[in-house]
C-alpha cells in the first residue's frame, strides 16, 4: 500500500490520476507537482502527467491489504471529474464495499456532480464522502454533501483561503482545516480556524486542524491555542491507528 504522509489518513489509493483546476483552492495544487516530479521520475502511472488518467489495473489493490486502514482514495484526482465514467465510478464504489475491512475517505471540489450521481451510488458503510471548501463563495459544495446518501460526511476546508462564517453543519460528521503549503502558498488567519473550531464544538461536529501550512509546513507546525486537535468521526467501523 502507498502510506502517506497526510495527517488524516493512513493510506493513499489512485484508480485515478490527473484533474484539471475548477476554483482557487487548485492553484497551488499539490498533486499537480507531484504528478509532473513522478512522471520525469518515470513511474509508469504518471507517463501522462497530470492529465486524467483511469487505472484499472489499480482498481483492486484494496482488497489485497489485509490489514485495516484509513484510505485516501485518489489523493491524486478527484473521483467525481467530468471526465471519469459513471461505471468507472461505480466500480471504484464495488471495491469499496467489498474491502469491508477498511474505511475509505473520497474528497471532491465537484460537488454538483457528486449530488447528481448519488442516487446512482450504491453507499457502503465504510466510505467517507467529503467536500472541499476554501471560501464562503464554495459553501453551496456542503449543501450539496448534505444531501447524498453517504453514511459519514465530511468538510475538507484547505486550503482555507477566507473565513467561512455561520456554517451550516448540520449531519455533518467531521470537519478538517489547514492552511495551503509548499511553494507560493497563500496565508491563513488564525481567527479563521479559531472561528470554525468554535463552531465545530457548538455543533458537536469533530474537528482535526491538519496544519498552518506556509513554505515550511514542519516548523509552523500544527498546534492551536497550545493543543493538537486530532478528533475524528464517531461513526467508524475500525479505529486508525493514529487516533
Amino acid at each position: 500500500m502507498a502510506t502517506t504522509k497526510i495527517e488524516w489518513a493512513e493510506s493513499t489509493w489512485n484508480p485515478i490520476t490527473g484533474c484539471t483546476k475548477i476554483s482557487p483552492g487548485c492553484k497551488n495544487c499539490y498533486a499537480e507537482r507531484m504528478a509532473f516530479r513522478l512522471q520525469a521520475m518515470g513511474q509508469a502511472n504518471y507517463a501522462n502527467g497530470f492529465e486524467l488518467t483511469l487505472h484499472e489495473h489499480m482498481l483492486e489493490r484494496p482488497l489485497q491489504w489485509k490489514k485495516p486502514q484509513l484510505i485516501f482514495v485518489n489523493s491524486m484526482s478527484d473521483l467525481f471529474h467530468k471526465d471519469v465514467p459513471l461505471d468507472y465510478i461505480q466500480r471504484v464504489f464495488d471495491v469499496m464495499r467489498r474491502a469491508h475491512w477498511h474505511n475509505f475517505q473520497v474528497l471532491t471540489k465537484r460537488s454538483q456532480r457528486l449530488f447528481d450521481l448519488s442516487d446512482e451510488i450504491d453507499w457502503p458503510e465504510n466510505v467517507w464522502m467529503g467536500v472541499s471548501v476554501e471560501t464562503q463563495k464554495y459553501t453551496y459544495r456542503i449543501d450539496h454533501l448534505r444531501e447524498t446518501g453517504a453514511r459519514i460526511k465530511f468538510l475538507s476546508l484547505e486550503p482555507l483561503l477566507g473565513p467561512l462564517k455561520e456554517l451550516n453543519l448540520g449531519n455533518i460528521d467531521w470537519a478538517i482545516v489547514g492552511g495551503e503549503s509548499g511553494p507560493g502558498s497563500r496565508p491563513i488567519k488564525r481567527e479563521w480556524v479559531t472561528e470554525i473550531r468554535d463552531q465545530c464544538l457548538s455543533a458537536k461536529v469533530p474537528f482535526f486542524f491538519k496544519q498552518w501550512g506556509g513554505t515550511n509546513k514542519k516548523k509552523t507546525g500544527r498546534e492551536l491555542d497550545g493543543r493538537t486537535w486530532d478528533q475524528l468521526p464517531t461513526k467508524l467501523s475500525h479505529q486508525p491507528a493514529f487516533a
